[in-house]
């Protein structure tokens, strides 16, 4: 039986052994305009940051190995956190986007990436979702049985969309939520 341990060190261990978070230059979000959103630093020597307003940041900052670890599922450059939650010792979502954009719309057209991580230690039914306010867009999504994680899932106009998270324990569904991205009204 795996415990949350075991999968953190898990998780860690692939993410030292990818290509380490890099931090998003100052200088490159200033070229991307006036409507740029207001990016923060999570804290620590993680290169981590997050989009001024969303949710989730004590959660990120809880444990910084974790958080660097989950950005790495998502690949090189994903190190801006969309947003973060926890759903009670089952689940962790974490949302992240690259600083690019797919068109002109800084509100929108954003890069977004999501993970939904298994905290139980077991092996769940469980998914995530990625969907954007465009209705001729497919939604993305990884649902099946995980033991560490669903994921990641990439929407290329997913900064005003939303993260579908769902698990089941046996017959019981213990996550059934749906998170949207911040900024949007």
């Amino acid at each position: 039986m795996f415990t949350r341990s075991v999968i953190r060190n898990t998780v860690v261990a692939a993410a030292v052994a990818m290509t380490a978070v890099t931090a998003t230059s100052a200088s490159a979000a200033a070229d991307l305009g006036a409507k740029e959103p207001k990016i923060i630093a999570l804290g620590g020597s993680t290169g981590l940051e997050m989009i001024e307003g969303a949710e989730g940041k004590a959660l990120l900052q809880a444990d910084t190995t974790m958080t660097a670890a989950a950005a790495n599922v998502c690949g090189s450059g994903y190190t801006i956190s969309a947003g973060a939650a926890r759903y009670g010792s089952n689940a962790s979502l974490y949302l992240w986007w690259n600083g690019k954009y797919s068109g002109s719309n800084k509100l929108y057209d954003k890069y977004i990436c999501g993970v939904l991580f298994n905290d139980t230690g077991s092996a769940r039914y469980m998914g995530i979702r990625l969907k954007d306010n465009f209705t001729d867009t497919p939604h993305a999504e990884d649902f099946g049985t995980f033991s560490t994680y669903a994921g990641p899932v990439y929407q290329k106009r997913g900064g005003c969309g939303e993260a579908y998270s769902y698990m089941k324990s046996g017959s019981n569904v213990v996550v059934d939520n749906t998170f949207t991205m911040p900024g949007c009204n």
